[in-house]
């Protein structure tokens, strides 16, 4: 298997770190990340590749991990700025990196387009 090959995967946002670095029990851990929600289907194909995929409420997700700043564009080619919304609906480009006896194939992230921008309403209320 090439590691060095860029892929692509399409999913749904479940989070996003990609402004600043993620954080875990109060430190940060030094790299960005997305976490997305895939189809069955790249779920089966990251697996046969020996990448962990987890499994969350019947839906297949990934980490995609980064130590640089990642690229973000929207489907024109312009800069996206900021983190992108959950449920946003992403392209990721990535590289497969060097099998590891615990945690698996590794996923880093290189670039992401958004395709579309999920609305954030989940703490709008009408009276505000």
């Amino acid at each position: 298997m090439d590691t060095s090959e860029a892929r692509v995967v399409e999913g749904i946002v479940n989070f996003s770190n990609v402004t600043e670095h993620d954080v875990y029990n109060g430190q940060t851990t030094g790299s960005y990340n997305l976490t997305i929600t895939m189809s069955e289907d790249d779920a089966e194909s990251f697996v046969s590749q020996g990448v962990k995929i987890k499994d969350y409420q019947g839906n297949k997700q990934r980490k995609f991990k980064s130590n640089y700043e990642i690229k973000r564009v929207d489907v024109e080619d312009n800069t996206f700025n900021g983190e992108i919304p959950f449920n946003s609906k992403v392209r990721l480009q990535y590289k497969l990196g060097p099998a590891h006896p615990v945690h698996g194939v590794p996923a880093y992230l290189e670039k992401v387009r958004v395709l579309e921008v999920a609305e954030n309403t989940a703490n709008d209320s009408p009276d505000f």
